[in-house]
C-alpha cells in the first residue's frame, strides 16, 4: 500500500496524494508522520486510562510531535523517527502505572527500526480505511483541527505560557480517533476542536503580546540596503529576537520572509536599526526568493518547499522544522539562546541581497490596535463611508485559481475595508487600494494565528453596534485554505457561531459530501464562485 496523504488543499487532483506529496513530501516520510500520529494515540489511551492528565513537559511534547506533521514542516525522516521512539518511551513509562492497560493495538506495538516504523503505518492505514467514509471524514477533521492547534500552542510555549486543559483535550481527542464514534458525538467532537483552537490563539496571543508588545501600525521596507544580510522565515518570534541580538554591531542586516513579516509590528523589535525590511512574498515562491537573496536562510517553523541546490548550502532549519541535508539548529538547553552564530559568520561571506522590488507595506492591525481606533472605524460605518468589512484570511498558495483573491480585492468596491491575517495577504497587500477616510483598505493583523485578532475586532464591533448575533455585524468572510493550521482557524470560527464562510479556492476533500452538507446546514459554508458573483452576494450580505 502506497501513501495517502489528503491533509492540505494542494493533494493531487483532489483525491489525495498517493506516491509523492504535492509538497515535495515522499512515501517514506508520508508514512513515517502517520506513524508518529499513531504512536501519539497510543500514548493518548494511556494517559487517558491514568489520570487523563499530562504535566507541561509531556504537553509540549505532544505539540512538538503534531506540529512535525504538519503540511511542509518536516522532511527529515531521522528527526521524525526520534519522534516516534520518544512517544513510545512516554507510551510505555505512562503504561507502567495502569493496573489495566488499554485493549489496543497502538498500546502494544512497538519496533525498533524506520522499517518497522513504515510497516506500521501501512498496518494502521488499512484499518483506518475500513471505517465508515463520514465517520472518517470527521475525525480527520479533528486529527487535522488538533495538528493546527496544536503549532499555536507550541509557539506559546516556546514563550513560556501554557493551557493545562488544551494538553488534557489533546488526551482525549488523540484517544477518541482510535475509537468507535457516532456522528452526533463526533460533530461534537468537531466543534471542541473549534473552542480548543480559539484557547491556543488565545493564549499564543497573550504571549506574543505579554513578551513584545501590541503590534502598532507599521510600514515596511520591500527593499534592499548595501550589507550581508541574514533571511528568516517562519513563524517562531523567539527565534527572532534571539537572531536579531545575535546579529547586532556584526555588520549584518536582518530581512524577514512571509509569515515573518509581522515581526515588524512588534515595539520589542523596532530599537534594532539592522531589522530592515521584508524580502519577498509568500511561501511558495521561496525557491527563487531565496535563491535571489544570496545570504543565509533560516527557516524556523513550517511552509519549506523542496530545496534548491543554488541556496542548499546555506539554508538551515531551527525548532521543529527539518530538511534532510540541511544544517539544523538544536533546540535551546538550559535556558541558554540558540547559538546562530554559524548562521552570521556565514552572512559575513555572502553578497547583499538582489534586490526584487521596492515599496512598502503597511500592517500592525491587530485588535488592540484596531480597538485604538474603534471610534474612527464605527463613525465611519454610522456615517456610510465604510459599507462592509470583508475577513479574506488564511493561506496562499501555487495554485492560479489563487488569483480570485487578488481579483476580489480589485473589484470590491472602495466603500469596504479587507480584515486579514496569514500568507493569504500577499495575494493584495501590495495593492495600491487606498484609504477609508485614513483607515487603509488594507488591514494586516500579522501572521495566521492572528486570525484571532479578526475574531475579537468583529466581537467588539458587535458590542459597541449594540448587536445581539456576531453576523448581524457588516461583515463577510472569504477565507482561503492550506494546511492544518488554516482547518483550526476555520474550526474556531464555527465554534464562535461565525456563519456565511466562504472557503476556497477548493473545499477539503477530506470532507466527504454527508459531512460537507452538514457543514452547509448548520454553518452556511459555501464554496467561491466567481469574482463578480462573490462581490456582489458579499456586499449583499450574502
Amino acid at each position: 500500500m502506497g501513501m495517502y496523504c489528503d491533509q492540505c488543499q494542494e493533494s493531487v487532483q483532489g483525491s489525495g496524494c498517493i506516491a509523492r506529496g504535492v509538497c515535495g513530501k515522499n512515501e517514506i516520510t508520508a508514512k513515517l508522520q502517520d506513524t508518529l500520529v499513531y504512536a501519539l494515540e497510543g500514548l493518548a489511551l494511556c494517559a487517558e486510562a491514568g489520570s487523563g492528565k499530562l504535566h507541561a513537559g509531556h504537553g509540549r511534547f505532544l505539540s512538538e510531535a503534531l506540529f512535525v506533521t504538519v503540511t511542509n514542516t518536516n522532511f527529515d525522516d531521522d528527526a521524525i523517527v526520534d519522534k516516534i521512539f520518544e512517544a513510545l518511551a512516554l507510551r510505555d513509562e505512562l503504561k507502567g502505572s495502569l493496573t489495566e492497560i488499554p485493549s489496543h493495538d497502538s498500546v502494544t506495538w512497538t519496533g525498533e527500526s524506520k522499517e518497522d516504523f513504515v510497516r506500521k503505518a501501512e498496518t494502521a492505514g488499512v484499518e483506518a480505511l475500513s471505517e465508515n467514509e463520514d465517520l472518517r471524514s470527521l475525525k480527520s477533521l479533528v486529527l487535522y483541527g488538533l495538528k493546527g492547534l496544536a503549532a499555536y500552542t507550541d509557539h506559546a510555549f516556546v514563550l513560556g505560557y501554557n493551557d493545562e486543559s488544551i494538553y488534557e483535550f489533546y488526551v482525549g481527542a488523540l484517544a477518541a480517533l482510535t475509537k468507535d464514534m457516532d456522528a452526533d458525538q463526533l460533530t461534537a467532537l468537531v466543534l471542541e476542536t473549534g473552542e480548543n483552537a480559539v484557547k491556543a490563539m488565545a493564549l499564543l496571543d497573550k504571549a506574543n503580546t505579554e513578551t513584545y508588545g501590541n503590534p502598532e501600525i507599521t510600514t515596511v521596507k520591500t527593499g534592499v540596503g548595501a550589507k550581508p544580510g541574514i533571511l528568516i522565515s517562519g513563524h517562531d518570534l523567539h527565534d527572532m529576537e534571539e537572531l536579531l541580538k545575535q546579529t547586532e554591531g556584526t555588520g549584518v542586516d536582518v530581512y524577514t520572509h512571509c509569515e515573518m513579516l509581522p515581526a515588524h509590528y512588534y515595539p520589542a523589535f523596532k530599537k534594532y536599526d539592522h531589522f530592515v525590511g521584508n524580502y519577498g512574498s509568500s511561501w511558495w515562491s521561496q525557491d527563487k526568493e531565496f535563491d535571489s537573496f544570496n545570504g543565509p536562510i533560516l527557516m524556523t517553523t513550517n511552509c519549506i518547499v523542496p530545496v534548491r541546490e543554488s541556496y542548499r548550502r546555506r539554508m538551515f532549519t531551527t525548532g521543529n522544522a527539518g530538511y534532510e541535508g540541511l544544517k539544523h539548529i538544536p533546540a535551546r538547553k538550559n535556558g541558554e539562546p540558540k547559538d546562530f552564530g554559524e548562521i552570521v559568520e556565514l552572512a559575513k561571506t555572502c553578497q547583499p541581497p538582489k534586490e526584487i522590488e521596492n515599496g512598502e507595506i503597511v500592517g500592525g492591525f491587530a485588535h488592540n490596535q484596531v480597538i485604538a481606533l474603534a471610534d474612527k472605524v464605527v463613525d465611519a460605518v454610522k456615517s456610510g463611508a465604510i459599507k462592509r468589512f470583508v475577513v479574506m484570511a488564511g493561506c496562499d498558495g501555487r495554485q492560479n485559481a489563487r488569483q480570485y483573491y487578488t481579483d476580489v480585492a480589485g473589484a470590491l468596491p472602495e466603500d469596504t475595508v479587507i480584515l486579514t491575517a496569514g500568507c493569504a495577504k500577499y495575494r493584495y497587500n501590495k495593492l495600491q487600494l487606498g484609504d477609508i477616510g485614513g483607515i487603509p483598505r488594507v488591514l494586516d493583523a500579522g501572521q495566521c494565528n492572528d486570525s484571532y485578532s479578526l475574531a475579537v475586532i468583529a466581537l467588539k464591533l458587535k458590542e459597541v453596534f449594540g448587536l445581539d448575533d456576531i453576523n448581524d455585524l457588516p461583515v463577510s468572510y472569504d477565507i482561503a485554505w492550506y494546511e492544518q493550521k488554516a482547518v483550526a482557524v476555520l474550526l474556531a470560527l464555527l465554534s464562535l457561531g461565525v456563519k456565511g464562510i466562504r472557503l476556497g479556492p477548493t473545499l477539503p476533500e477530506f470532507l466527504t459530501p454527508n459531512v460537507a452538507s452538514v457543514l452547509v446546514e448548520k454553518f452556511d459554508i459555501k464554496p467561491i464562485g466567481t469574482v463578480e458573483g462573490d462581490v456582489e452576494a458579499m456586499m449583499a450580505g450574502m
